[in-house]
């Protein structure tokens, strides 16, 4: 009895809470009851002609962004090995001396002419002394060829002044014999001035030629003291103390010329036409946090056959970090322009051209548009879409041309 008590009033209350439903969503279809007597709310007017229009379903919500007017810059990922712009072999010049003294290191800076290392001048120090000794005893000569000089003229003037007496007195004074001994007089002292000219002309070549000697021992005494033939930065030193310095050898240094360092980069053969000297680029070099700058110095003409790439080499604008040997990358600027741009989801691309879904009016149109540059995730658009055109911002497949559609901006930074 209980049981059946319990169900009786449970249908009870289903039948009167579906009752109120009715009452106050479709008042029209509700039959008239006086619920309000009982607490219930005040019956709603029923409107029958709205009670009968079908309800109006929204166009579907999607995201939209907007293209926007920005710098596009096309750029070639590089890279390569850092390398010497020019190197400079820095070998003795004299062969055969010890190395006795180094006053350079690896990664000095050195200027033209500064002193790098000296070689031991001992055994040429003794040849100096030698040569000096040699032109002492040749001025010595000289002075003695000078002073016959002076006698012999001395001796030559008074025999001619005889002579000529002799001469004078030749009718009927002197004897014959005594004008022809006279007359040899003269001709012996003018031989004999002759004769210490002559030796004069001999005292002074062999001095000419110890001056010789002793320049060119002072080129070689000059040479023990090695120098740097150009400024820049020492990448490696060789030289060793006690050991003996050879012509034929490794060179005592190489010198990087004015610490100028290249990046020589491999670049595909199809992107070489477009690589020009002078073009902008950004390098990274290993375990450096901040990107040097450089520049595009030189693009090589010749394609290696094996791997179909050409040498690029970029000047680095600072070499203070730099290593000669260490592998570096960076991208190069090959064109910077301002276009339209757009995200590259909003396009379903096909090469160089694809197909961007216009939000104009509410609906959807479907564009077709030329590329251009991709940077980052937004792609350049050449022609199709103008500046401040609304997008969706991914091309779904489930929108089609003429599709209505509730623009929804998209939140930036929003993620997912």
């Amino acid at each position: 009895m209980g049981r059946f008590l319990f169900l009786l009033v449970l249908v009870a209350a289903l039948a009167g809470g579906g009752l109120y439903a009715q009452w106050t969503l479709r008042p029209c279809d509700a039959p008239f009851l006086p619920l309000d007597k009982w607490g219930a709310p005040a019956r709603p007017k029923c409107d029958p002609q709205a009670a009968e229009a079908p309800r109006e379903v929204e166009p579907p919500a999607v995201t939209v962004v907007s293209a926007t007017t920005r710098r596009f810059v096309d750029r070639l990922f590089v890279s390569g090995t850092l390398s010497a712009r020019e190197e400079v072999m820095v070998a003795p010049k004299i062969a055969d001396l010890t190395v006795t003294e180094i006053d350079a290191e690896d990664g000095d800076r050195v200027v033209k002419g500064q002193l790098l290392a000296k070689l031991d001048r001992n055994q040429l120090d003794a040849l100096l002394s030698q040569s000096d000794a040699a032109r002492t005893r040749a001025d010595a000569a000289i002075n003695q060829a000078k002073s016959m000089i002076a006698q012999s003229q001395s001796q030559l003037d008074f025999a001619a002044n005889d002579y000529d007496r002799a001469k004078k007195l030749a009718a009927g004074v002197m004897a014959l014999s005594t004008v022809e001994q006279r007359e040899t007089n003269m001709k012996t002292a003018q031989a004999a001035l002759a004769a210490a000219k002559d030796a004069l002309a001999v005292a002074e070549a062999d001095r000419k030629a110890r001056d010789a000697d002793r320049q060119e021992l002072m080129v070689r005494i000059g040479r023990t003291e090695v120098r740097a033939p150009v400024s820049g930065l020492i990448s490696r030193r060789y030289a060793k103390l006690g050991a003996v310095a050879s012509l034929a050898g490794d060179p005592l240094f190489r010198i990087v010329e004015d610490g100028a360092i290249d990046l020589v980069a491999d670049a595909p053969e199809q992107w070489l036409p477009r690589l020009q000297p002078g073009m902008s680029a950004t390098l990274k070099l290993p375990g450096v946090a901040a990107p040097i700058s450089g520049k595009v110095r030189l693009v090589d003409q010749e394609v290696d056959k094996a791997s179909r790439t050409g040498k690029a080499r970029i000047a680095l604008d600072e070499t203070e970090h730099a290593r000669l040997g260490a592998f570096a990358s960076g991208e190069v600027d090959l064109v910077s322009r301002d276009g339209v741009g757009a995200p590259t989801s909003a396009i379903k691309r096909d090469g160089d051209e694809g197909v961007a879904l216009v939000v104009k009016d509410g609906k959807v149109e479907a564009r077709k548009v030329k590329l251009g540059i991709v940077e980052d995730d937004e792609v350049e658009i050449v022609s199709g879409v103008q500046a401040g055109e609304t997008l969706v911002a991914r091309a779904a497949s489930f929108l089609r041309p003429g599709d209505k559609v509730r623009p929804m901006p998209e939140i930036v930074g929003a993620g997912g």
